[in-house]
C-alpha cells in the first residue's frame, strides 16, 4: 500500500470521525509496567483537558466509512454519495504507533461504519486493539465504540483490550429511532451496553479475590446523543439521558448538535444552524443532575419542558423559587449552597472552610474568589450592604443579564428595558 494512499485514507476516515464528540479525559489508570509503549495514568483523549490542566490529543478515525444502514442523520449513511475507504487492521496499529512515536498522540479512539454485519465489523475493531496490547505491547489509551447488534462475546473481548467502551444511543427517543433510522432496533444499543454493565461489576469482584484478575473497560462507557435532528424536548433529551445514568453506569453521556449533512424532509434543512447554545445548556444540566444533587424533575418537567436559553439552568430554577432564598452563607448546608446560582462546588468548600473561623461578611467573599454578580442576589451574610432581597424574579434576571459576558452572548439578544 502506498503512503499516498494511507494518507488519503486518513483524511477521509478522520474527516467522518469528527462527528462524534464523545472524547473526554479518560480516567482510566493503564500504567506502563512492562517498558512498553505508552501510559494511560492520568491522561485523556483528543482535545480534551486532563484535571492538572494538561492538554491531550488522541488519533480519532473510522475502521470504514462504508455502512449497510441509511440513517437519515448520518454522513456515512450508504445511499450518501462520499468517497468511500476502510483501513485494514494492521493499517490502524501501524499508524497508531507512527504517531505515537512521533508524540502526536496519546491513544486511539476508533470508531466504524458497519460493514457486512455488526459482528464482523466489532470483530476487527477488537482486532485492532489486541494488536495493540500483545504485539506492540501499547499501554496508551484506547477507546472502542461498540458497534449497535455486536454480540456478548465481542464485548466481553473489547473490555479486555480497551479502556473505555460507548454505544451511541444517536436518537434521544425511541420514536426518533423509528423515524430517522427504521433499520436499527433500540434493544441492539442497549444490549451491548448492559452486558459492559454487567461485565464491569462482575470483573470488580472478582478482582477483590484474584488481585491478577485483568481490567475490564477501566474508564467505563458513556454514550451520545444527536440534539436537534428530531423535535425532542430538552426534558425528553434529560429523562433519557438520567435513564443511561442509572441504569447503565455511564460515566458520560454527550450531546452532540446536529450538523446538517442532507436534503431530507424529516431533518433540518441545510445550512440550519446548529444548536450549539442549546447542547451547552445540556452539558450544564448534565453537570447539575451529577456533581450538584439536583434531580431531573426540579430542572425538567411538564410545565417547564425546555432550558431556557438566555440563562443557565440552576439560575433559572433559582429564579423559578425564589421561595428558597437567601441562603445564610455562614449556616448553609453544603447542598444548599450548591444550589446558589454563581456559586460552583469549589466556592462552596472554600466557603466552608473560611466561616470556620469567622462570620463572613462581603470583603471576606470577594477575597476568597467568589463572583458575586449572580451570587448576591440570592444570599445573605454578616454584612447588611448590597443586599436586595425585594426583587422579583425578572428583575434579577434582567439585571444579571444586563452584566452577562457569555461566549454564548452574541447568539441571542434580550429586551433588557423591559426588565428595569
Amino acid at each position: 500500500m502506498s503512503f499516498q494512499r494511507i494518507k488519503e485514507k486518513l483524511n477521509i476516515l478522520a474527516d467522518a470521525a469528527k462527528y462524534d464528540v464523545s472524547c473526554s479525559s479518560s480516567g482510566s489508570n493503564r500504567a506502563n509496567t512492562t517498558k512498553g509503549l505508552g501510559d494511560s495514568s492520568g491522561m485523556g483523549i483528543c482535545h480534551s483537558y486532563t484535571e492538572d490542566g494538561r492538554c491531550v490529543s488522541l488519533l480519532k478515525i473510522l475502521l470504514t466509512n462504508h455502512c449497510i444502514f441509511d440513517c437519515a442523520y448520518c454522513v456515512t449513511r450508504k445511499s450518501n454519495d462520499i468517497k468511500r475507504a476502510a483501513f485494514k487492521i494492521q493499517e490502524v496499529v501501524d499508524l497508531t504507533i507512527n504517531f505515537y512515536r512521533r508524540n502526536f498522540i496519546e491513544g486511539l479512539f476508533l470508531s466504524s461504519g458497519i460493514f457486512k454485519n455488526p459482528d464482523f465489523t466489532m470483530e476487527r475493531l477488537v482486532a485492532v486493539a489486541k494488536k495493540l496490547r500483545m504485539e506492540e505491547n501499547f499501554n496508551g489509551y484506547i477507546h472502542l465504540k461498540s458497534i449497535p447488534g455486536a454480540s456478548d462475546e465481542l464485548m466481553r473481548e473489547a473490555g479486555l483490550w480497551a479502556d473505555r467502551l460507548s454505544v451511541n444511543i444517536e436518537v434521544p427517543t425511541i420514536a426518533g429511532l423509528k423515524l430517522l433510522a427504521p433499520d436499527k432496533r433500540h434493544e441492539d444499543f442497549t444490549k451491548p451496553m448492559l452486558k459492559v454493565k454487567n461485565e464491569i461489576i462482575q470483573y470488580k469482584e472478582e478482582k477483590k479475590v484474584l488481585k491478577n484478575t485483568p481490567k475490564y473497560a477501566p474508564a467505563g462507557q458513556s454514550t451520545q446523543m444527536i440534539i436537534g435532528a428530531t423535535g425532542e424536548t430538552d426534558k425528553d433529551i434529560m429523562y433519557s439521558a438520567n435513564h443511561y445514568y442509572k441504569n447503565y453506569n455511564m460515566k458520560r453521556v454527550y450531546y452532540s448538535g446536529y450538523v446538517p449533512v442532507a436534503e431530507d424532509s424529516r431533518l433540518p434543512a441545510i445550512g440550519s444552524q446548529v444548536p450549539m447554545l442549546r447542547e451547552n445548556r445540556l452539558y450544564q444540566t448534565d453537570w447539575l443532575l451529577r456533581f450538584y444533587g439536583f434531580s431531573i424533575h426540579e430542572i425538567l418537567n411538564d410545565s417547564h419542558p425546555n432550558l431556557d436559553i438566555d440563562i443557565d439552568p440552576k439560575l433559572s430554577w433559582a429564579l423559578r423559587n425564589l421561595k428558597h432564598f437567601p441562603v445564610d452563607i455562614n449556616t448553609a448546608d453544603r447542598q444548599l449552597l450548591a444550589r446558589v446560582p454563581g456559586l460552583g462546588m469549589y466556592s462552596v468548600e472554600k466557603i466552608i472552610k473560611a466561616r470556620k473561623f469567622r462570620k463572613l461578611n462581603w470583603e471576606h467573599l470577594k477575597k476568597i474568589g467568589l463572583a458575586l454578580n449572580r451570587a448576591k442576589y440570592f444570599i445573605i451574610c454578616d454584612s447588611r450592604s448590597w443586599e436586595r432581597h425585594d426583587l422579583q424574579a425578572h428583575q434579577i434576571k434582567g439585571r444579571i443579564l444586563q452584566n452577562s459576558q457569555g461566549k454564548f452572548r452574541k447568539n441571542y439578544s434580550s429586551q433588557l428595558s423591559l426588565f428595569n
